[in-house]
């Protein structure tokens, strides 16, 4: 059984004219589990809809997210927001840091949604992305690939079964983006966690065991061209 099964998925948006636009619709996609799959798009392809869908931040209209052998869409509010915490690591591309909150603060406030906080798990992690001298930084006093990393510790703090990362070397300096992405492909190879990323580099193909074309992908993208604001 694949980790995580999309079928006849479908996301419609209302727009400002009052008319309904489709941004996401796949008839099937499977990722086994430990697989790391790299989904190139450019904007309009759907590709942040399609992980808030799959992360049950942003509700289906129609098809099914599978989810370690759990169909998210049929669990009430809660047990998705439950399950999403034990079972899926998210880092985002603005990193969603909160920034009251120091380094190690952010990591346990990651965990405690899953249930159960791990001080010690925290600090490893964040040693192993290299901020281990870093620990009570708040985020407005790391540099952008730092927060980047705090936000890659976060995600793995559960040990989930699968990280989404959306665009995660984007707002990052070449050298920056690098690490980034090393830090992401290793932690979960270590983890046995399976990785779906998306972004537009066309550079990142060849780090990846499958790559696949968002607008092949997701039938729907193709009706969205310089959909800025829906990517």
């Amino acid at each position: 059984m694949a980790l995580l099964s999309l079928k006849n998925l479908s996301k419609r948006y209302l727009s400002d004219r009052g008319e309904w636009t489709e941004i996401v619709r796949i008839s099937s996609f499977e990722l086994d589990a430990g697989e790391q799959v790299l989904l190139q798009g450019e904007s309009g392809s759907g590709k942040s809809t399609l992980l808030n869908v799959i992360a049950g931040i942003v509700a289906a209209d129609e098809g099914a997210v599978t989810l370690d052998g759990t169909d998210m869409r049929a669990l009430a509010e809660s047990a998705r927001d439950a399950h999403r915490a034990r079972s899926l690591g998210y880092v985002f591309q603005n990193f969603n840091l909160l920034d009251a909150y120091s380094c190690i603060e952010n990591v346990e406030l990651g965990m405690a949604f899953g249930g159960k906080t791990d001080v010690a798990l925290a600090r490893k992690l964040l040693e192993r992305v290299g901020l281990g001298e870093r620990l009570n930084y708040r985020p407005d006093q790391l540099s952008q690939g730092q927060k980047q990393r705090v936000a890659i510790a976060r995600a793995l703090a559960n040990r989930p079964k699968l990280v989404l990362a959306d665009e995660p070397t984007g707002n990052l300096d070449p050298s920056n983006a690098a690490v980034a992405l090393d830090l992401i492909q290793s932690l979960c190879r270590e983890n046995g966690t399976a990785l779906l990323l998306v972004s537009h580099d066309p550079s990142l193909k060849d780090r990846f065991e499958r790559t696949i074309d968002l607008s092949e992908l997701n039938e729907a993208s193709s009706l969205l061209p310089g959909s800025e604001g829906l990517s």
